[in-house]
C-alpha cells in the first residue's frame, strides 16, 4: 500500500484517468475519512504549475454543496509519485452522467432536467463569483445515490475578477472538451454563456443519448459547433416536452447572447421538467434519507424579513366596481405575460387571479375576457410546475365550455386533453391514462378512428404508459399504432418512425 504525505493511503488500483493525471481513492488515516487524491502528470513546466495552483485556490473558495470539498494540496515527496502535485478533495460515491447516459440511453426526461437544474444552480453560484468552469461535460458530473449532482473539476476555471486576470492558456491553445466547447471558445473567448452551451450539449446528450455534434476529427467537430445545427431533438425523441427542446436550442445558439442570460433562468425553465422523479436503479434509490430530508427543509421558500416599525396605515379601499374596465384586463394580461418572461410565477399567478375574480365579479363569469383570464392562469399555473392546480383549472374550464359549447366542441376536447396532461405531470398517471383513453374514443367518435388527432392521442397514450414504466401495455399500443400509420400513410411517415424508434428502446416492434 502507497501512503502520500504520511497519511493518505492510495487504494490499490486508480479509480479515473484522464491527459492531465489520474484519480485515486484513498484513506485519511489521520481522521479515518475516505478522500480522494487526484494527481498532476507533468513536470515542471510552469504554465502548467501554475494551473494546478489555481485549481486548488479555485475549488477551495468554491463553497457550494454541488461541489467536492478541497482538503488538501501539496507535492509528493518520494515513493513512487515523488514530485507530483496532487489534490485531496471529497470522494463523491456516485455514477458519473457519462454512465448513466450508457446505462438508461437516454435518461429519462425527469431526470436529464433535474441533474441539468442542479448543475444550474451550481454555475449561478460560480458565475455570481466571476467564475466560469469552461469544461462541463458528462463525465465532470457525478449523481449520487441520494441524486444529489457534483459538479468536478474546475481546473479550468478563470477567476474574472480584475485583478486576476492572468489566463493560463498560450495564445492557440485552447482549454476544454470538444465536444462541448462553445463556438467562442474556439477563438479563445469565454463567459458564463460558455457554460450554458456547454449544459446545452450536455442536457442534449443526456435526453438524446448521443451528442449534439459529432465528427471523425477534431477539424469536423470543430466546424459542426460553429457552423452546423444539430438534429431537433423531436425527431429522436418524440417525448421531448416541445419547450424543453426549445430551451436545448437556446443553450446551443451559435452567438452567446443568443442563449439564455443566466443560469438561474435555465433552472426555472428545467424545473417544471424535475416533478414526479422515479428510481434510478444503479444509481439513485428512492425513499427516505437523511440528506433528502434535510433539503426538504432547506429547500423551503421563506417570506421576506420585516424590520419592527412602525404600523403601516391600512390599505386604501378597492376600486369601486364601476372603475374596473376592459382596459384593466389587458393590462394585467400583459404584466403576467412580463412577469412569466421573467419566470416570476408566483407574481403572475397573483396578478392573474386577482385580475379573473375581479372580472368575474363585474363582467360575469360567461365573459370572454373572463374566460381568457382563467385560460391564462390555468398556463401558468402549469408552467410553473404547480400541475395539481392546472388540472382543477383545466377541469372547470371544461365543464364551464361544455355548458356553453357542448360536450364535443373542441374548446372543451383542448382542455380535457391539458388536464389529461396535468394529471400525468402530478403523478396522478392512472386517472391521466383513463383520460387519455376517454378522448380517443370521443374524437375517434367525433372524426374517425384515422384521424390524425386520434392517432397523435394514441401515440401520447403509449409514451405515458411508457413513462409509467408499463413497458408491455406501452408497446402494445404503440405497436398497433405503428401498423395503422404505415397502413394510412406508407412506411416513411414521419410519425411512423418516431414511434418506431421508441419501440426499438422498449424491445418491441
Amino acid at each position: 500500500m502507497t501512503t502520500i504525505a504520511g497519511r493518505y493511503a492510495l487504494d490499490p488500483v486508480h479509480i479515473g484517468k484522464g491527459g492531465m493525471g489520474e484519480v485515486w481513492g484513498a484513506t485519511d488515516t489521520r481522521l479515518r475519512r475516505r478522500v480522494a487524491v487526484k494527481f498532476v502528470r507533468f513536470g515542471d513546466e510552469p504554465e502548467l504549475v501554475r494551473r494546478f495552483v489555481r485549481e486548488s485556490q479555485l475549488t477551495a473558495r468554491m463553497g457550494h454543496p454541488g461541489v467536492p470539498v478541497l482538503h488538501d494540496a501539496d507535492k509528493v515527496a518520494g515513493g513512487p509519485f515523488d514530485g507530483r502535485l496532487y489534490l485531496v478533495m471529497e470522494l463523491v460515491d456516485g455514477v458519473n452522467v457519462d454512465d448513466l447516459v450508457a446505462e438508461h440511453d437516454p435518461l429519462p426526461v425527469g431526470w436529464a432536467a433535474a441533474i441539468a437544474a442542479q448543475v444550474c444552480a451550481v454555475l449561478s453560484y460560480a458565475h455570481a463569483k466571476s467564475f466560469i468552469h469552461r469544461d462541463l461535460k458528462p463525465s465532470n458530473l457525478m449523481v449520487d445515490k441520494d441524486g444529489a449532482v457534483k459538479v468536478l473539476d474546475f481546473g479550468l476555471a478563470v477567476a474574472l475578477d480584475a485583478d486576476e486576470r492572468s489566463r493560463l492558456t498560450s495564445t492557440d491553445q485552447l482549454l476544454g472538451t470538444l465536444a462541448y466547447m462553445a463556438p467562442e471558445q474556439f477563438r479563445g473567448q469565454y463567459s458564463p454563456a460558455s457554460d450554458l452551451y456547454a449544459l446545452g450539449c450536455v442536457l442534449y446528450q443526456m435526453l438524446s443519448g448521443r451528442s449534439p455534434f459529432q465528427g471523425p476529427d477534431h477539424v469536423s467537430l470543430m466546424h459542426a459547433h460553429i457552423y452546423e445545427k444539430p438534429e431537433p431533438l423531436g425527431r429522436l425523441r418524440p417525448d421531448v416536452p416541445a419547450d424543453l427542446e426549445a430551451l436545448v436550442q437556446r443553450l446551443l445558439a451559435k452567438a452567446p447572447e443568443s442563449r439564455p442570460a443566466s443560469a438561474d433562468e435555465v433552472f426555472d425553465a428545467l424545473h417544471p421538467h424535475t416533478a414526479g422523479l422515479r428510481e434510478l436503479p444503479g444509481a439513485v434509490r428512492a425513499g427516505r434519507s437523511a440528506l433528502r430530508m434535510y433539503a426538504d427543509i432547506a429547500g423551503r421558500p421563506l417570506a421576506a424579513y420585516d424590520a419592527p416599525v412602525a404600523s403601516p396605515p391600512p390599505e386604501a379601499p378597492p376600486p369601486p366596481s364601476d372603475s374596473f374596465s376592459l382596459g384593466d384586463v389587458a393590462r394585467a394580461r400583459r404584466r403576467a405575460e412580463r412577469l412569466m418572461r421573467e419566470s416570476r410565477f408566483d407574481e403572475a399567478v397573483r396578478t392573474l387571479s386577482r385580475t379573473s375574480a375581479r372580472a368575474e365579479s363585474v363582467l360575469g363569469d360567461a365573459h370572454p375576457e373572463a374566460v381568457a383570464l382563467r385560460m391564462d392562469l390555468a398556463d401558468v399555473l402549469f408552467k410553473a410546475g404547480d400541475y395539481p392546480a392546472s388540472a382543477s383549472a383545466y377541469h372547470a374550464l371544461a365543464q364551464d365550455a361544455a355548458g356553453r359549447d357542448g360536450q364535443d366542441s373542441e374548446t372543451v376536447l383542448g382542455l380535457r386533453l391539458k388536464e389529461a396532461n396535468s394529471r400525468a405531470l402530478a403523478g396522478e398517471i392512472d386517472r391521466a391514462l383513463a383520460q387519455i383513453k376517454d378522448l380517443i374514443g370521443d374524437e375517434a367518435r367525433l372524426f374517425g378512428k384515422d384521424d390524425d388527432r386520434v392517432l397523435e392521442l394514441r401515440r401520447q397514450q403509449g409514451l405515458l404508459l411508457h413513462g409509467a414504466g408499463r413497458t408491455t401495455a406501452a408497446v402494445t399500443v404503440l405497436e398497433d399504432l405503428a401498423s395503422d400509420l404505415e397502413r394510412l400513410h406508407g412506411p416513411d411517415h414521419r410519425m411512423l418512425a418516431a414511434v418506431r424508434d421508441v419501440l426499438v428502446r422498449l424491445g418491441g416492434g
